[in-house]
């Protein structure tokens, strides 16, 4: 431990930023799973639904950063949508074993049947939080993840 770290025990888990995010995002997706499970899919399955409503046709290697998923475990979740018609892979023009992924039409319905619960969900994190102290939290996490990010995007 460097001279100015603090140890966990003395800062506490509910000062540590990094916990917080995980206890909420795992609050977050238990309260979709009902839904999520309902339409045969899995939390990395509904990551790449939801980046694709608003980023169709990225390449797999971005959707991996967008969606959070580590690639293998991307390209199986993949091929669970392509199997049940809600994505399809087509090769880049200029690099015939890069893929973009595109949103099928029965993708963009499932993703619209689950959207209203994702909202309903993230609108529950926000209960008794100010709009100024919301615009401020999504500001300041904006900020974290330019600080530590990877890639351009």
């Amino acid at each position: 431990m460097t001279k100015d770290a603090i140890a966990l025990d003395d800062l506490g888990l509910e000062s540590f930023v990094p916990y917080l995010m995980n206890r909420i995002m795992g609050r977050y997706n238990s309260a979709l799973h009902t839904e999520v499970v309902a339409l045969g899919l899995t939390t990395p399955k509904l990551r790449a639904l939801a980046v694709l409503s608003v980023k169709d046709g990225i390449l797999i290697r971005e959707l991996a950063v967008y969606a959070v998923v580590e690639q293998s475990t991307l390209s199986r979740a993949l091929d669970g949508l392509e199997k049940d018609g809600l994505i399809e892979r087509k090769a880049d023009e200029d690099d015939g074993r890069a893929f973009h992924i595109f949103l099928t039409d029965a993708g963009r319905d499932a993703h619209s049947r689950l959207w209203p619960h994702m909202f309903e969900a993230s609108e529950a994190m926000f209960k008794g939080v100010s709009q100024e102290e919301r615009t401020a939290l999504t500001n300041t996490l904006q900020k974290m993840l330019r600080n530590i990010r990877k890639h351009d995007f």
